[in-house]
């Protein structure tokens, strides 16, 4: 017969086996220590977890230091109209509805404005209140020197086209404003309410002389060229030595004006616009404003490329160059400040008749 095992014990009814069968082996030393460093790996993520929903609930973030706000004139900018305000500050307007003011000492100060859409131009009377015109017919008007603006609600519209190009003012509240498909619209009131003082048609008028209450000349596309000498009532129209577009006009007097235009193109008058002479200054690049300088007792105007160009009063002289060979942008507008000349377009800023300084960024 096989031998049992000594360590084998055969089951006995109703007698519990042995403690040393029922009671697991104490761990050792080792592995007590190893399982006290695995508990906090293993209770570290809900110890986070908890954190930070705790921290969502009852802990609120307060702001650190200063909130960084965009420049005022900011690089991808682009300004279309300039005026001088009563107080010396210069006006500029142009996209995404911004007005600026600039002072003296070069701070620029935006004001507010309740559009978005690219401003073209802007105006002022002297006395604190301003008009400025601009894409899909938006105008506004300020009271109080440029610090609030309001939108004009009585804006006569075209179903084609509604962009306004430029903006002029004359004595006793009146502005003329031109623009796409025969905009011509007026204001009475500093430009609170417009009306149309001609009829639509496929033509962009670009500029409005105001020369006094009764005789206003206007230029636009393809040369043509509108005379009113009863304050709009009615108009004829004369024929033009060129046929190129004229983008501005502007007059000294009843019988001295100059209007400029696209490929270089000057034409001066000495009859209050009825005969146009073009002057050969053998430039091609496109003119797009043009100015009389009273206090210098010249005409100065700017365009493409950093283009200028500069007359004596009688317009029968001559001279151009560029602002700075190092920056040939565009400009649109050019006003004689106090000392010096203020151009926008790509870019703003003051020139001496030597030296441009860009202002901004």
């Amino acid at each position: 017969m096989d031998r049992i095992p000594d360590r084998i014990v055969a089951p006995t009814a109703g007698l519990q086996p042995p403690e040393s069968v029922l009671k697991a082996p104490e761990a050792s030393p080792s592995q007590t220590s190893a399982r006290l460093m695995r508990a906090p790996v293993v209770i570290a993520p809900w110890l986070i977890i908890g954190g930070l929903l705790w921290a969502g609930l009852f802990i609120k973030p307060q702001p650190v230091g200063k909130t960084v706000q965009p420049p005022v004139l900011e690089r991808r900018d682009h300004f279309y109209g300039l005026a001088v305000a009563e107080d010396g500050r210069i006006w500029i307007a142009g996209s995404s509805g911004k007005i600026l003011s600039v002072g003296a000492d070069g701070q620029v100060e935006r004001l507010p404005t309740p559009t978005q859409r690219t401003l073209q131009d802007i105006a002022t009377w002297g006395d604190g209140k301003g008009v400025a015109v601009g894409n899909d017919g938006v105008v506004l008007h300020s009271g109080d020197g440029g610090r609030t603006w309001v939108a004009s609600a009585e804006v006569p519209r075209s179903e084609v086209a509604n962009k306004l190009n430029r903006v002029r003012v004359g004595a006793d509240g009146i502005a003329i404003a031109t623009g796409e498909m025969g905009a011509l619209l007026q204001s009475k009131d500093y430009g609170n309410t417009w009306t149309r003082m001609r009829d639509e048609e496929d033509v962009a008028w670009n500029d409005v002389a105001i020369v006094d209450a009764l005789h206003i000349r206007v230029v636009g596309e393809f040369g043509r060229i509108l005379l009113s000498d009863d304050g709009g009532a009615s108009w004829t129209e004369v024929e033009a030595p060129v046929p190129s577009s004229l983008m501005s006009v502007a007059f000294r007097d009843a019988d001295h004006g100059v209007a400029v235009g696209l490929e270089g193109v000057i034409l001066t008058t000495a009859n209050g616009g009825r005969d146009w002479t073009p002057v050969e200054l053998d430039i091609t690049d496109h003119l797009l404003d043009i100015t009389w300088d009273a206090k210098a007792g010249r005409w100065l105007g700017t365009g493409n490329l950093g283009r200028w160009v500069r007359a004596n009063a009688d317009a029968s002289q001559w001279d151009t160059g560029r602002l700075d060979e190092r920056d040939l942008s565009w400009h649109t507008r050019i006003v004689p400040g106090d000392g010096v000349t203020w151009l926008a377009g790509a870019n703003v800023g003051r020139w001496n008749g030597d030296r441009w300084t860009p202002i901004g960024n």
